[in-house]
């Protein structure tokens, strides 16, 4: 593992685990040495030739954090809640027998001092809300995996083209695949945004049973997604893109008692020296176009600049 992923792993594990300290009312040594057992457990299994390996390694440090922000979050929501019923029913209360209690002013006192510290706990309630919010937001920002399919985002697929096209020439063939699923927009307008996110993560997680534990997913934006292929030759990717074809196209997806079927597109290349990110993922988006406007539901490869 070269210096900089170290330094970058160690700032990420001394980060999250101070958002841990900072987020309990009483932190104790126990939580830090079982954040840190598990830390190590962590780095240990880390296969430092693998972008995968330690990219998912921080994020596992990141989602520690994030997965009790969103338990807070969600225990200061109900208690927010049940905050503002218990003050509408103490207002209620009030309302109702403040005229049997004209002699008894110490008893509305009371009420009111009641309506009083549940109205300021709910502006903390509220003020909490906003800063997990906020952070859970921050994490997601910083992370190199989509938040909805769990495959790797843009951001990450940036960075890995930007690592391979600095290198000049590789040792082993690399083929860029662009998967556009047809029709996206039809399943949205029929079935609703929800139908459309399970769709996402219903390709996303096809993808990881055909392909092999080296080749990498990246969600490049809306419905489509960017898959990289090493070590390979061009019979073997042709072999793979349709494998995914197949594997995409018969299996459906069900959701509300709709049996929801999609097809995708996909358009091939490889990188050639000299290439660019932008050049690798233009000739990819070429051959896509050419799939969806010879029929969709198909491959085709791109392998020249001219061609």
């Amino acid at each position: 593992m070269e210096k900089d992923d170290l330094k970058s792993l160690v700032t990420q594990m001394y980060k999250e685990l101070l958002q841990n300290i900072d987020l309990q009312d009483k932190a104790n040594k126990e939580q830090v040495i079982t954040y840190l057992q598990n830390a190590i457990k962590t780095i240990q299994k880390i296969d430092d030739t693998k972008i995968d390996s330690i990219e998912h390694a921080k994020l596992a440090f990141t989602n520690a954090y994030k997965e009790i922000a969103k338990e807070s979050l969600s225990s200061y929501k109900q208690t927010n809640g049940k905050f503002e019923e218990l003050k509408k029913l103490q207002q209620e209360t009030l309302d109702e027998f403040k005229p049997h209690f004209i002699d008894m002013p110490t008893i509305i006192q009371k009420f009111d001092d009641i309506q009083t510290h549940m109205t300021q706990e709910i502006q903390k309630a509220n003020e909490i809300i906003h800063m997990l919010s906020s952070q859970i937001k921050d994490l997601e920002e910083d992370s190199n995996i989509d938040a909805l399919t769990k495959v790797f985002n843009r951001k990450a697929l940036n960075k890995y083209l930007d690592y391979i096209t600095k290198k000049g020439s590789l040792e082993h063939e690399l083929h860029l695949l662009i998967l556009d699923i047809d029709d996206f927009k039809t399943i949205n307008d029929t079935y609703g945004h929800v139908a459309g996110d399970k769709i996402l993560i219903f390709i996303s997680n096809l993808l990881r049973k055909t392909l092999r534990d080296g080749d990498k997913i990246f969600r490049y934006g809306g419905e489509e997604f960017i898959v990289i292929l090493n070590r390979i030759d061009s019979k073997k990717c042709q072999e793979i893109a349709k494998r995914i074809l197949q594997s995409i196209s018969t299996n459906t997806l069900l959701y509300k008692g709709h049996s929801v079927s999609v097809t995708m597109s996909i358009g091939a290349t490889k990188y050639i020296k000299g290439d660019t990110p932008e050049s690798l993922i233009e000739r990819a988006d070429r051959a896509l176009y050419k799939s969806k406007s010879e029929g969709k539901n198909q491959l085709n490869m791109e392998y020249t600049n001219g061609h």
